[in-house]
């Protein structure tokens, strides 16, 4: 099981070009470019965090985060903005450790939930998040700035 030796820890702006891997078998390329500007800016934002999991030495996935304030709530809400998890290390509880790594950190930031958005055609992304526990929330509503 390859979660028995993956290490999660912060991501530092010497993952950039890793993640910016990691993003195109997403189905974001060209990310290179601003990777490291981007993870400067997390780092700078006390409301944001990005960790890499790493087995044997290699960055194979990655998970960035971000608290929201919610105002009817006494909870603050933890959003997943982009998890990815290499080809290859798919299916071996790597995701598992790096969201279990998120959801640590959520509840010590006194968040009560945790929200992701997930494109309808990542079935098996859908299949992850169901058994981790999440719910179907619809509708996800987009408009481009």
């Amino acid at each position: 099981n390859m979660s028995d030796n993956c290490f999660c820890r912060q991501a530092v702006t010497n993952d950039a070009s890793a993640l910016a891997d990691l993003l195109t078998q997403l189905g974001y390329p060209g990310t290179a470019d601003f990777m490291v500007s981007k993870l400067n800016a997390i780092a700078n934002d006390a409301a944001a965090a990005c960790w890499a999991v790493e087995t044997n030495k290699q960055v194979v996935g990655f998970l960035s985060l971000h608290i929201i304030p919610q105002l009817a709530l006494a909870g603050d809400f933890a959003r997943i903005s982009y998890f990815c998890i290499d080809e290859t290390a798919r299916s071996h509880g790597v995701g598992k450790a790096l969201l279990q790594q998120a959801e640590a950190y959520a509840r010590e930031q006194r968040c009560d939930r945790m929200e992701v958005h997930c494109h309808q055609r990542r079935v098996d992304a859908h299949r992850f998040y169901v058994r981790e526990g999440f719910a179907e929330s619809p509708k996800y509503f987009i408009k481009m700035l």
